[in-house]
C-alpha cells in the first residue's frame, strides 16, 4: 500500500494531484485544515492536508467488476449521466470525503465514495440493456443530497405549521364571546390577555354544560379582569407617608397631579405640607410650582443637585408629608437615570408614584415602565383620563408589571379632577357597562 500527503489551497486542487499521482483508484484517507507559513503565527494562509493511498497489490489485479458478464443497466440519451451507478460515482461531499481502506477488491470498489439516495438519481423514461463499458468515466454532475433533503423536509414543515394556524384561525367560537372578544381589542387590552380570558370563558362554560348568554360572558370577564389587580391594599396615600415621590417621562402632568394632591391634604385632611422640587431644567417649572405654592401657602425648597437634599429636608422638618417634584427628562437617558435614584435616597416613610398618561401607546408606556423599575416603585398614577377612549392599558401594565393602582386624573382643575382609580370602573369602561357613580 502506497500512502501520500498534500498540502493544497482546495479539494479540487488535491484531487488533480491524487490522480495524477496515485491514478483513479486511490482513496483519501483523511482531511483537515491546516495553516503554514508567516511569522511567529502571524499572517499564516489556510491550507487543506490530504492524507490519500492506494492499493497497490490490488492495483495489479484485474477488477472483479470488469470481468463479469454484462449486466442490465438503464440508460437515455436525454439525461446528464448514463447510469444510476455514474451519477454515484459522480458525487463527492462539499467538505471533503473521508473513506476507510478496506482489505479486498470489492470492498474498496464500493466504499471508496458513499451512496447517493435514490430519491436524487432521475428515472430515465426509457430504459434498454446494454452491456457494461469497460470504464465510467464521472460526468459533471453537481449533486447537493444532504441540502435538498434538509431544505424540503424544512419545506414540508413550514406548510404543516401554517395549515394548523388557518385551522386554528377558523376555529368558530360562540358569538357573545366573539362580541366580547373584539371589544376588549378594541380597548387596546393585550391580544395574548384576551384570548386567555376568553380560553377561559368556554372552558368553564364546557364543564359546567351551561350555554353562554350575554350576561354570563360578561361577568366571567369581569370577574377574570378585577382578578388581575392587587386589591388588598389601599390606592389612596397612606396616612403615615413622610415622602411622597413623582416620577414619570415629560409632558405627564407631574406638577399638576402635585398640586391636587397636595390641595387635598391641606384642605381634606388639614396636614402641613411642603415641596421640593429639581425640576429645574424645565422652563417656568420651578414658576408653575412656587405658584401653587402660594396659593396654598406651603413652602418650596429648590435642589439642584442630590446634595441639596439635605438642606431642603431640614428646612421643611416640620412638615407632616413632602412632595417631591422630579425632571420630566428622557427616560431612556443612563445619566438622569443615575441622577434620579440619587433623589429618591430617603430613610423615612415615602411612596414613589409612576406618573403615566393614558394617551401614550402601551408599547411606550412599557417600556417607561421597565426604565423606572429600577427604582423602588410603590404606585402607578395615570393622567388625562379625559383624553381618551381606550383604558386597556391600565389592565396590561398591572398585568405585566403587578403594580399598585394609586389615582387617576380626568381633568387640569385643581384640586378638582383627581380621584381614586376604581379597578371595577376601568373594568366597566373596557367592558362597555354603563358606569353610574
Amino acid at each position: 500500500m502506497r500512502v501520500k500527503r498534500y498540502i493544497v489551497d482546495s479539494m479540487p486542487d488535491a484531487l488533480q494531484k491524487i490522480k495524477s499521482d496515485l491514478g483513479k483508484d486511490a482513496v483519501i484517507l483523511n482531511t483537515k485544515e491546516i495553516r503554514s507559513g508567516g511569522f511567529l503565527g502571524m499572517f499564516s494562509k489556510k491550507k487543506i492536508e490530504v492524507i490519500a493511498a492506494i492499493d497497490t497489490t490490488a492495483a495489479a489485479a484485474p477488477s472483479p467488476i470488469k470481468n463479469t458478464a454484462p449486466i442490465e443497466r438503464p440508460q437515455t440519451a436525454t439525461t446528464g449521466f448514463n447510469t444510476a451507478q455514474t451519477a454515484k460515482n459522480a458525487y463527492t461531499r462539499p467538505n471533503g470525503l473521508t473513506a476507510q481502506l478496506q482489505t479486498t477488491n470489492e470492498q474498496r470498489e464500493t466504499l471508496v465514495f458513499p451512496e447517493v439516495p435514490d430519491v436524487l438519481i432521475p428515472s430515465p423514461p426509457l430504459s434498454v440493456k446494454v452491456p457494461a463499458p469497460a470504464t465510467v468515466a464521472p460526468a459533471p454532475v453537481v449533486v447537493k443530497a444532504r441540502e435538498d433533503i434538509l431544505l424540503e423536509e424544512l419545506k414540508q414543515m413550514k406548510d404543516f405549521m401554517h395549515k394548523l394556524s388557518v385551522q386554528g384561525s377558523q376555529q368558530v367560537i360562540d358569538p357573545f364571546l366573539e362580541v366580547l372578544k373584539q371589544r376588549m381589542i378594541e380597548q387596546e387590552v393585550d391580544p395574548v390577555l384576551v384570548d386567555d380570558i376568553v380560553a377561559s370563558i368556554n372552558v368553564e362554560a364546557q364543564d359546567t354544560g351551561l350555554p353562554i348568554t350575554e350576561e354570563s360572558a360578561m361577568e366571567s370577564a369581569r370577574k377574570k379582569l378585577l382578578e388581575l389587580f392587587n386589591r388588598g391594599q389601599s390606592n389612596a396615600m397612606a396616612s403615615d407617608t413622610r415622602i411622597a415621590h413623582f416620577v414619570g417621562p415629560t409632558g405627564v402632568g407631574k406638577t399638576t397631579t402635585i398640586a391636587k394632591l397636595a390641595a387635598e391634604q391641606v384642605l381634606k385632611y388639614h396636614r402641613k405640607v411642603g415641596f421640593i422640587t429639581s425640576d429645574t431644567y424645565r422652563i417656568a417649572a420651578v414658576e408653575q410650582l412656587k405658584t401653587y405654592a402660594t396659593i396654598l401657602n406651603v413652602p418650596l425648597e429648590v435642589v439642584f443637585s442630590p446634595q441639596d437634599l439635605s438642606k431642603a429636608f431640614e428646612q421643611l422638618k416640620d412638615r407632616d408629608i413632602i412632595f417631591m417634584d422630579t425632571a420630566g427628562r428622557n427616560f431612556r437617558n443612563e445619566m438622569f437615570v443615575s441622577e434620579l435614584n440619587s433623589l429618591l435616597q430617603y430613610g423615612g416613610k415615602s411612596e414613589t408614584y409612576l406618573v403615566l398618561s393614558l394617551t401614550t401607546k402601551y408599547k411606550d408606556m412599557k417600556a417607561i415602565t421597565e426604565n423606572f423599575s429600577k427604582f423602588k416603585l410603590d404606585k402607578v398614577l395615570f393622567t388625562k383620563m379625559d383624553e381618551t377612549d381606550s383604558y386597556g392599558a391600565v389592565v396590561n401594565l398591572v398585568n405585566d408589571f403587578k403594580l399598585q393602582l394609586s389615582y387617576v386624573a380626568n381633568g387640569q382643575s385643581v384640586p378638582d379632577d383627581i380621584n381614586l382609580l376604581a379597578e371595577q370602573h376601568i373594568v366597566d369602561l373596557i367592558l362597555g357597562v354603563d358606569h353610574h357613580d
